[in-house]
């Protein structure tokens, strides 16, 4: 039941296959997101916030503006009635509006083809920096299409251990785990 509004929002109206894989990963139990904090960047019509809501999470779903009409009635559309004060949809412009939300306060990050654009990594960078406690877990679901998607795994590994957890052959899409320490914390 999700709208898809392609021809006013372009990529924003589109559930992409990393975001269904993302939701099938979460979905077989292998991280448990009852009354945990989670917040979705970039979230597009909302499919991955709304699954983790249903999954038990108290998520803050993010876009740019123009995307929050959109993502909130999708959010109304497939979250029954006792569910929807559990899940919030804000505005969020990576590197712009992070006074918004307190650092450290979420307990997983979660993001599906949110790595495409070359121009929006430091941005990017810099808000899962901004969100991330020592504690939280940001999980990134992607197609690796371009050497510029490396580039930002890369970046990523800067401040984060960063590993595949799961690939689905079928859709080409990976998932990465990455949380703040070194690489030897993996071992």
């Amino acid at each position: 039941r999700l709208r898809q509004d392609w021809r006013r929002l372009g990529v924003a109206a589109v559930v992409w296959d990393a975001a269904v894989v993302l939701c099938a990963y979460l979905e077989m139990g292998g991280v448990d997101l009852r009354d945990r904090s989670v917040i979705e960047l970039g979230a597009g019509t909302g499919l991955l916030g709304i699954v983790a809501t249903l999954l038990g999470a108290r998520v803050t779903i993010t876009d740019r503006a123009v995307a929050l009409e959109l993502l909130e009635s999708n959010v109304q559309a497939n979250l029954p009635p006792e569910l929807r004060p559990r899940a919030v949809v804000k505005e969020l412009t990576w590197g712009k509006d992070l006074g918004n939300f307190p650092p450290g306060t979420f307990d997983f990050i979660l993001g599906a083809d949110i790595v495409y654009l070359e121009e929006t990594f430091e941005e990017l960078l810099q808000t899962l920096e901004h969100l991330c406690s020592e504690q939280a877990v940001i999980l990134l679901s992607c197609r690796i299409r371009y050497e510029r998607d490396h580039k930002f795994l890369r970046m990523l590994r800067g401040p984060f251990s960063v590993h595949e957890v799961h690939y689905d052959s079928s859709k080409d899409v990976h998932i990465y785990k990455a949380q703040r320490g070194s690489p030897k914390d993996d071992l």
